[in-house]
């Protein structure tokens, strides 16, 4: 018999999680190849277990196409998670996901290392190019 997790079910629906607007501006230099990296040294969640806040740093680096990412607007996403209950996994994708989405860069990657909790670190990075399965 398969064991069950006390975390079954905690995550179900959090690709259809309904977060805040990332704007974009439209980038003058479309035919330049250059990075663009964004950092959130204070990013905030909740271990949807606990209820305890989860504290990370947030790098995001992309290469823009046609748009570019509003500042303002992603650091008011960004403290959307202050209280919501989610995965270190779960939130690094959910971030890139919603990232792309708004920008559709040439490439994205995202690392998200979140402070230690019972002496272990969590680190999780994922990369996006169009047409791989991002």
């Amino acid at each position: 018999m398969p064991h069950r997790s006390s975390y079954e079910g905690l995550q179900k629906n959090i690709r259809a999680l309904k977060t805040p607007e990332i704007e974009v501006w439209e980038n003058q230099y479309p035919d330049k190849r250059y990075t663009i990296t964004v950092d959130v040294p204070e990013f905030t969640c909740i271990c949807p277990k606990t209820g305890l806040p989860d504290f990370a740093a947030i790098k995001i680096e992309y290469i823009p196409a046609k748009l570019c990412v509003e500042l303002k607007s992603f650091k008011l996403y960004t403290m959307f998670y202050r209280d919501i209950g989610i995965f270190h996994e779960h939130l690094t994708n959910k971030i890139l996901d919603d990232f792309v989405k708004a920008c559709k860069p040439r490439w994205a990657r995202i690392s998200s290392i979140f402070n230690p909790r019972g002496g272990i670190t969590t680190s999780v990075v994922r990369e996006y190019k169009p047409g791989r399965g991002g």
